[in-house]
């Protein structure tokens, strides 16, 4: 009795779960729980990488499953708290018994997997981070399909240095998942005989206090500045900048949330950097967006944005590892599977793990914000 009221309250508390994910288990079905932010200063990411999963699970299902097995999937919002994120991928492991784990918004919330996964032997699959404590030390249970932070900021770093800019200045949380955003940076900077200009952080994605990391950086008038944090961050950093009457070149990374970045900065957003991990996805200049368009723009009515893309192409590679696994599915098949994936095409979007590595993707493309807050190519 009191097993069946823990998952009864368990329930109650689910986000945006499916129905068929609140009736059981069973041989029916895979059951892939999420913890994402549906909530907090990284909602919107959230709620479009969970839309774009679900499309891609949607329209396999329509279609009988995976070896004659619905997929289903199963969020709890986590609002990009790592101490909720890490109670929920228990809740997810030990009350719903899910197989694997899917798609997590911001480093923190992400790493908080990390232990857990571990010690009940469950595989992660397309963390929404390309944060180096989600690669390094090398965990077999987690499989990272988007490119590194490290190749985000070698992108950046090589951009910036082309066109003749090489007083680079980095702003970052304070904490272990910031410091391994900046070392990214440095190394990147290393690679090429410059060294960070300036240093700035702010305590956490919450407060969004940047006055005196802005400090910091401002002192050394950089002629770029790369920020590390979600939309609103940024937004407070660019605008702490200019009231200080500085107007670096601004580049920010893909989990910034483009769209949002756009909207909070208003006109002074225009020439505002973005690098991207995956392609642009209002034009079908590739199979696996014109894939998209279909399944999630079409046919389940969805919003163009990176981030629903990046959802509906991590489900695929999800999907790809659960056919290979066969029809009697375990976690060490799937794994296995997973790891047999080498230079797997997705459609013009390529990711390859083996027994020694789950990298994944290496692409990268820079876009801009245009005068009119649309984000450019």
């Amino acid at each position: 009795m009191r097993h069946g009221m823990a998952i009864a309250a368990a329930v109650s508390t689910m986000l945006l779960s499916t129905a068929a994910a609140a009736a059981g288990g069973g041989d029916a079905r895979i059951l892939i729980g999420q913890s994402a932010a549906l909530s907090g200063p990284s909602a919107e990411l959230g709620t479009e990488l969970r839309a774009g999963a679900l499309a891609y699970f949607e329209h396999v299902n329509k279609r009988g499953g995976v070896n004659g097995r619905r997929i289903v999937l199963e969020t709890l919002d986590d609002a990009y708290e790592p101490e909720k994120a890490a109670a929920n991928y228990r809740r997810l492991i030990e009350e719903r018994d899910a197989f694997a784990l899917f798609g997590c918004i911001g480093a923190s919330t992400c790493a908080a997997s990390l232990p857990i996964i571990s010690a009940a032997k469950v595989p992660f699959v397309a963390p929404a981070n390309g944060n180096e404590v989600l690669r390094t030390p090398f965990n077999r249970y987690m499989f990272n399909v988007r490119a590194s932070f490290a190749n985000e900021a070698g992108h950046i770093v090589d951009h910036l240095t082309t066109v003749g800019l090489t007083r680079i200045a980095v702003v970052h949380p304070n904490h272990a998942p910031g410091r391994a955003a900046l070392a990214s940076t440095e190394a990147a900077l290393k690679s090429r005989n410059l060294a960070v200009a300036a240093a700035g952080t702010y305590p956490n994605e919450f407060t969004a206090d940047v006055e005196a990391g802005v400090d910091s950086i401002a002192k050394a008038q950089p002629q770029a500045v790369i920020i590390f944090g979600p939309y609103k961050v940024a937004a407070k950093v660019i605008a702490a900048m200019k009231a200080r009457g500085q107007s670096p070149q601004f580049m920010t990374l893909s989990v910034v949330g483009p769209g949002a970045l756009a909207a909070e900065l208003g006109e002074d957003g225009r020439g505002v950097g973005i690098t991207q991990v995956v392609p642009f996805p209002w034009v079908s200049t590739s199979p696996v967006v014109a894939e998209y368009s279909q399944i999630y723009v079409k046919e389940a009515k969805g919003t163009p944005s990176f981030t629903s893309l990046e959802g509906f192409i991590g489900a695929k590679v999800l999907v790809e590892g659960l056919r290979r696994a066969g029809a009697q599915l375990t976690r060490e098949k799937f794994i296995s599977a997973m790891e047999s994936m080498q230079d797997f095409d997705a459609g013009g979007f390529v990711v390859s793990y083996s027994p020694t590595s789950h990298g994944g993707s290496r692409y990268v493309d820079l876009t801009v914000i245009g005068g009119d807050r649309k984000i450019l190519r």
